[in-house]
């Protein structure tokens, strides 16, 4: 149950850091008006979602192999 926990974490971070680093810049290059429209901002979220569950099973593939997490 613990790896779970772990994973969500991860996910969460790096979620939270791609929405951090690249927001500002979304909204500068496409403009604050091309970003209220949903299909922009649902490219965003999904690029956000997949940046995030790839970098976890990287994580957490890197924790396997280096015999960190065990499970």
């Amino acid at each position: 149950m613990w790896i779970i926990a772990i994973a969500v974490s991860i996910f969460l971070l790096l979620n939270f850091l791609f929405y951090v680093n690249l927001n500002g810049y979304v909204k500068k290059e496409f403009g604050k008006r091309m970003w209220k429209l949903f299909g922009n901002k649902l490219y965003f979220w999904q690029s956000s979602v997949f940046v995030s569950l790839v970098g976890t099973v990287f994580i957490m593939y890197v924790l396997k192999c280096s015999d960190i997490l065990i499970f």
